[in-house]
């Protein structure tokens, strides 16, 4: 079973430029609504169901292209062996989503940790995503460090470094630990960004008390009226 993988070019072009506008210039965009290590960062969440997909489509369109590259051919069928892929019935596909714009700086960087952002709002304790994956929308030329490094939880057992590049996908089994390393640039305005969507497979009870569709953000109710403005 593949701890990782990554698609390079997912998006290029026009079609990369006009999500990265889209997401980096939203009046949303404020400290992160994440704790711990995440305090560095900047962003703004998501949280939706797979009948929430439609509001976020209509909410953020210009996220249309990526959600097409995200979910295209079933992601979730790589989580299993080759063999097994083919010959038996592939994992259920995820149906709740968490989705983070993550924003850092030059010296920025996120300590290891397990991806379970849903896990108190849905009620089940020890979830963790299906799979998680990111598409990196904003690297700093001539940067050095900020790769992701991704572990086995429970002894430590290194699976993967990606380094971050422009317009790649990467999707990674959502049970790994993992952390991103600070990064150093000479331009001052440096930004690494990337958006990050934890996808989750939930019971039917436990689907019922997450919303279908909910924006969150720390930039202020003035934020949430110039993005519906817009």
């Amino acid at each position: 079973m593949p701890a990782y993988w990554t698609s390079r070019w997912a998006l290029r072009g026009d079609a990369l430029a006009a999500v990265r506008a889209g997401v980096l210039e939203s009046p949303l965009v404020g400290a992160s609504t994440l704790a711990g290590s995440f305090q560095s960062s900047r962003g703004f969440g998501v949280v939706f169901t797979l009948e929430g997909v439609p509001a976020l489509l209509e909410r953020f369109p210009f996220l249309a292209p990526y959600w097409a590259k995200v979910r295209g051919r079933a992601p979730e069928r790589r989580l299993l062996p080759p063999l097994e892929r083919w010959f038996f019935r592939a994992p259920s596909a995820p149906n709740a989503f968490f989705l983070n714009l993550l924003s850092l700086g030059a010296g920025a960087e996120v300590g290891r940790h397990v991806d379970a952002t849903l896990a108190k709002p849905s009620g089940v304790a020890e979830a963790t995503p299906l799979l998680v994956s990111v598409l990196y929308l904003s690297v700093p030329k001539g940067g050095r460090g900020g790769r992701l490094l991704l572990d086995e939880e429970r002894d430590g057992t290194e699976v993967g470094r990606v380094q971050p590049r422009e317009g790649t996908l990467l999707h990674f089994r959502g049970d790994l630990a993992h952390r991103v390393e600070a990064f150093t640039s000479d331009a001052p305005d440096a930004l690494r960004a990337s958006l990050v969507l934890e996808q989750y497979q939930f019971p039917a009870e436990a689907l019922a008390r997450l919303p279908t569709f909910e924006v969150q953000s720390r930039a202020g109710f003035s934020a949430y009226l110039e993005d519906h403005r817009r």
